[in-house]
């Protein structure tokens, strides 16, 4: 292999990003957050100058352009589910907003045709961010490779020009163009976007590399298995689309009576109108009477019952670090009865550090002398696992000697010449390369101690004798066993473990948090980790998916629900999940289910006091007389108490509660 090929790159830039650039759709670019601001503009011009007693002329029209602006296109979608025999939230909101303008309630019909409006924004904003992130995802693989010609000559071709077959050289710093087995050469290339492992992978003749993985310090030469349009990082994106527009439609709760009752209301408005008159009743009394009949009837209060809790508790989640994106997200959190946990980054940090310092005995070294040895000479590696003994030696307050003659070799580690000694850091079974003298044997002996324990080993040599091992592992974080403990008390099932991690890891970490048996399921790709989660829909239950990389997202899609952690996540797991943990703070999973549940609660008790109500207005109304006055008032009346009591849950008391509540 030319020489040139294996000199140690400049530091990486910006290709070397585990997540895809961000492609993101601008906010106004989309004609229903256009027509929404519009008519939220129109309605803030119009309220003070009623308010202050200008004339009607004055804030009339703009009330009416707001009307327009606002209602025209979730009108226009009402009526079109209409000419397909349904009857849709969207005309009913038109017709409550049209119906308050017309008993004088101008202002109201306003505002709701506003928040109606505003909520179709973010709903296809929330649409278009996600297929962002899809087509992002896209820009994980190169667009360009080197293909090598049998003659040893080289091109720059296409990704998707690449065939079965095609040999393509990949250099230090590059991302892998296809995916394919090496032919030759080593280096360690980081797969996190594929596996989600927290640690580069050494790679060496007969492998196999993904596509979209970002090589370390070596050259490789890889052999093409899979044509661009069949490797995983396209198989992930088309995972990912395809799960998301399969999932079954969801509905809040009201909403999958809505039809039947909006229908029923409008054909017994007419009833109430027509079968007086047929018996030769005064026409305006009629028209009255089917007038104060179709407000006491109207779904407002039943709406509002469900609409407040669930817009509450999302709020409180907000301020308590976990993005809800909408109010069914919130009700479909408190439904889930299984959940599957990813490891890296969700369960554990996702960065590795030194948690084992061991100076092998005759060395002469105690701990901090082995960290600063080790440190001086991984300083100038950009290795993660150099990074981590760097700073864990930073950490401990040591001084970084200065180092000369740094090599590095992929696969094996590195060596420098530090304070006149030459000090190599690296694998153990390549460092000692099958020497059986004393002191070998006992850096064999410590590193299998480690590695049993599922951390990386890492060997530390001073003249080419062994003087100590340090462990290196991705720490599990503190709240990760209480939460697990927290979702089993709640879902009445031991969580999952879905993991690309190796098995060993996987099972050591899993025993940790409390996971154990058949709930451990490791070395997944992205596929995989989505047929785990159908087995387990496929048993009835409401799965509930926990991640945050690229190769979690299609698991996240196909869920009943799935949470993205925030400050690790990839750009496609943040906008495919139902929710994002912003603050990463894992203990707050259990919190907002139980706060879900909660909300959910108080929507069952918010909708006893709506039937209440609608049913002794509407016996008033046909048994009686129920004047129109008094109507109205009994029918806002019964909307402003469901709407307090589902605020409820804005208090911070009530996510207090939902915290104690786990305990």
């Amino acid at each position: 292999m030319p020489s040139d090929l294996l000199q140690r790159p400049e530091r990486a830039a910006p290709v070397a990003s585990r997540t895809a650039p961000k492609r993101r759709t601008r906010v106004f670019a989309l004609a229903e957050a256009r027509w929404a601001a519009a008519a939220l503009v129109l309605f803030l011009i119009a309220l003070p100058l009623q308010l202050t007693g200008a004339p009607a002329w004055s804030w009339g029209p703009l009330y009416a352009a707001a009307y327009v602006t606002g209602g025209w296109e979730p009108a226009w979608a009402g009526l079109t589910a209409l000419r397909n025999k349904t009857l849709d939230v969207d005309l009913l909101m038109i017709v409550a907003a049209i119906g308050a303008a017309s008993i004088g309630q101008v202002m109201d019909g306003a505002l709701l045709i506003v928040i109606f409006a505003t909520s179709g924004a973010l709903e296809a904003l929330a649409t278009a961010r996600t297929q962002d992130a899809v087509r992002g995802l896209l820009d994980l693989a190169p667009t360009t490779a080197t293909r090598l010609a049998d003659d040893g000559s080289e091109e720059s071709i296409a990704t998707a020009e690449l065939v079965v077959g095609d040999t393509i050289l990949v250099r230090p710093g590059e991302r892998v163009g296809a995916d394919g087995r090496v032919l030759e050469g080593t280096s360690e290339v980081d797969q996190a976007t594929i596996t989600g492992e927290p640690l580069p992978v050494a790679k060496e003749t007969g492998d196999e590399v993904f596509a979209g993985t970002l090589n370390g310090t070596g050259a490789l030469r890889v052999k093409v298995e899979r044509d661009a349009s069949d490797s995983v990082i396209a198989r992930i994106v088309a995972m990912v689309e395809e799960a998301s527009e399969t999932k079954a439609p969801t509905q809040l709760f009201i909403e999958k009576v809505e039809q039947r009752y909006s229908l029923g209301m409008v054909f017994a408005t007419l009833a109430v109108f027509l079968v007086p008159l047929a018996f030769g009743a005064d026409l305006t009394a009629s028209l009255l009477r089917a007038m104060t009949f179709m407000i006491v009837a109207s779904p407002c209060a039943v709406v509002l019952a469900t609409m407040p809790p669930l817009l509450s508790a999302i709020a409180n989640a907000g301020r308590h670090g976990v993005l809800v994106k909408s109010a069914v997200v919130m009700e479909r959190l408190g439904q889930g009865d299984a959940v599957a946990l990813d490891k890296t980054g969700t369960l554990t940090e996702g960065t590795p550090r030194v948690t084992d310092i061991r100076p092998l005995g005759g060395s002469g070294l105690d701990q901090d002398t082995l960290m600063a040895l080790a440190a001086a000479a991984e300083h100038p590696s950009e290795h993660p696992l150099a990074r981590a003994v760097v700073d864990a030696a930073r950490t401990r307050g040591l001084t970084i000697a200065d180092t000369q003659h740094f090599t590095s070799t992929p696969g094996v580690g590195v060596t420098a010449t530090v304070d006149g000694h030459t000090v190599a850091v690296g694998a153990p079974a390549r460092l000692l390369d099958g020497n059986d003298d004393t002191d070998s044997a006992r850096a064999a002996e410590a590193a299998a101690d480690l590695e049993d324990g599922g951390r990386t080993a890492v060997l530390v040599l001073r003249d080419g004798v062994p003087v100590g091992m340090l462990g290196i592992a991705d720490r599990l974080r503190p709240d990760a066993a209480a939460t697990v403990a927290a979702l089993t008390t709640l879902t009445g099932s031991t969580p999952v473990l879905v993991t690309g991690d190796n098995p060993r890891a996987a099972a050591r970490l899993a025993a940790e948090v409390g996971i154990t048996g058949d709930g451990v399921h490791a070395g997944l790709l992205p596929e995989d980790k989505v047929e785990a989660v159908r087995r387990l829909e496929a048993r009835g239950r409401k799965v509930l998916v926990i991640g945050d990389g690229v190769n979690d997202a299609p698991a996240l899609a196909a869920a009943h629900t799935g949470i993205a952690m925030g400050r690790a996540g990839s750009d496609l797991a943040l906008e495919t999940a139902d929710a994002v943990i912003v603050r990463d703070e894992l203990a707050t999973v259990p919190t907002v289910i139980a706060l879900s549940r909660a909300a959910r609660r108080l929507v069952v008790q918010n909708l006893v006091i709506a039937t209440v109500f609608v049913s002794g207005l509407v016996i008033w109304d046909l048994a009686g007389h129920l004047p129109l006055p008094l109507g109205v008032l009994g029918h806002e009346g019964s909307t402003v108490i469901v709407g307090l009591n589902g605020l409820r849950l804005l208090r911070d008391a009530a996510w207090n509660r939902a915290t104690k509540d786990l305990r």
